[in-house]
């Protein structure tokens, strides 16, 4: 056990788990043996943290919260797989983390992360850094969610789905395909509405980056034009363009569920 620690006499810690400096576990937790605990992180009353499970450094994770729990997976064994958490991340109540399916594999969040109450997170997500994951949100199995994205409350996304980087994804919708970088997606069924704009100047992305992106999608759902035959004509150009325009490209092109379209 690290120096500074606080813990409250009501909690269970295994002697085996890795408790770094200046952690304060609060009442009735329970800590497994092969947990790691970084610098400066809050447990608050009644947090579980299962086996194989990483947190970061200054995080601060509120009560009732799971992490590390067996994946909810018809495929899962028994094998031995991980949740790894970065640094900084806010966790609030009742939130349920599951370890990865497959061996070796990992379940993630990346730093700087705000994760409400009663998210779930299941087996094999990937989230990035500087995510916001409102109220009772569900990311199914294998989802992958990029950096600086935004869920509205009560959205689930379906299996293998992928978010692009800087999206904002609408309260209450379901999300069946890839939603790509940059934008805003709500309705039912999901289209993209426009350019996550407010996501991108937060984030530090220029008025004439910003444009750029416009032009490109504008250009890309063209009426009148098969999506077809304008992405084919932007990916033949794809190195003559910016880095952000790239990214598009790219994340259309690694599309295994199919995108969302944009609006009409």
């Amino acid at each position: 056990m690290s120096a500074n620690v606080n813990i409250h006499p009501t909690a269970i810690i295994d002697p085996k788990a890795e408790i770094g400096n200046d952690v304060k576990i609060g009442p009735y937790c329970v800590i497994d043996p092969e947990v790691k605990i970084g610098d400066g992180t809050i447990l608050r009353a009644f947090v579980t943290i299962r086996n194989y499970s990483e947190i970061g450094k200054n995080c601060d994770i509120h009560e009732y919260t799971v992490i590390g729990g067996e994946p909810q997976d018809h495929g899962f064994s028994g094998e031995v797989t991980r949740v790894r958490i970065g640094n900084n991340n806010l966790i609030r109540e009742n939130v349920t983390i599951n370890r990865a399916s497959g061996e070796g594999n990992e379940t993630y969040t990346g730093d700087n992360c705000f994760i409400m109450d009663s998210v779930h997170l299941a087996h094999n997500v990937h989230v990035g850094n500087n995510v916001t994951i409102a109220n009772k949100v569900g990311l199914s199995g294998y989802v992958q969610v990029g950096d600086h994205v935004v869920f509205g409350g009560m959205a689930g996304v379906h299996q293998f789905v992928r978010i692009g980087s800087y999206c904002m994804i609408g309260g209450l919708y379901r999300v069946v395909k890839d939603v790509p970088p940059y934008t805003l997606a709500s309705g039912e069924p999901l289209r993209l509405t426009g350019l996550n704009r407010v996501g991108l100047e937060r984030g530090g992305i220029d008025e004439e980056t910003r444009k750029e992106i416009y032009r490109f999608y504008r250009e890309l759902y063209k009426p009148g034009k098969l999506f077809s035959e304008a992405f084919n004509e932007a990916l033949s150009n794809k190195l003559n363009y910016i880095p952000e325009i790239q990214n598009i490209i790219n994340f259309y092109e690694g599309s295994e569920r199919g995108v969302t379209f944009w609006s009409k």
